[in-house]
């Protein structure tokens, strides 16, 4: 559509009606292009849980009742990782964003990425909250359950 637009402008540089039509198209791809990638604040800094605004950034519907992996993730998520993501991972303003958000689906995300944020950490990618360090005391069947509770978080909020 850009390309069409600068096309058209220079074919008919003459025909003021087409060259506006054309400038229109090019200025509105830039404020859409700029309002899509520049929605959330930039933190330049490794994120802190003592940082945050305590501002939930997704709101969250929970299911009705939880498997009994996820009840045991739900512990562990609320000892090791409430204090940035949220409660119901629903991420916080300026802090981290939320987990239950279709960048984290499992197509996009699989489990085995939440396996390496909380053993590596993230260098920030998709957010613009800094850079998630490695969580300590967590082994992997501990992020199998904590997993577990987020996925279905997720399927309660049309996140497949």
């Amino acid at each position: 559509l850009l390309l069409e637009g600068l096309y058209t402008f220079k074919r008919y540089k003459g025909d003021k009606m087409k060259l506006t039509y054309s400038l229109g198209v090019v200025i509105l791809i830039g404020i859409l292009g700029y309002t899509f990638w520049n929605n959330t604040k930039q933190v330049d800094q490794v994120v802190t849980p003592d940082m945050g605004a305590n501002t939930a950034l997704a709101k969250v519907i929970l299911p009705e009742t939880f498997s009994e992996n996820a009840k045991v993730g739900k512990l562990l998520y609320e000892a090791k990782c409430v204090a940035c993501h949220a409660v119901n991972a629903s991420g916080q303003d300026g802090v981290a964003p939320p987990l239950v958000h279709k960048i984290y689906e499992p197509s996009h995300h699989g489990d085995e990425s939440f396996q390496r944020a909380v053993s590596l950490g993230v260098q920030a990618h998709h957010w613009r909250f800094g850079n998630m360090l490695p969580v300590e005391g967590l082994t992997r069947g501990d992020v199998k359950m904590i997993t577990a509770y987020v996925r279905e978080l997720q399927r309660a909020n049309g996140i497949n």
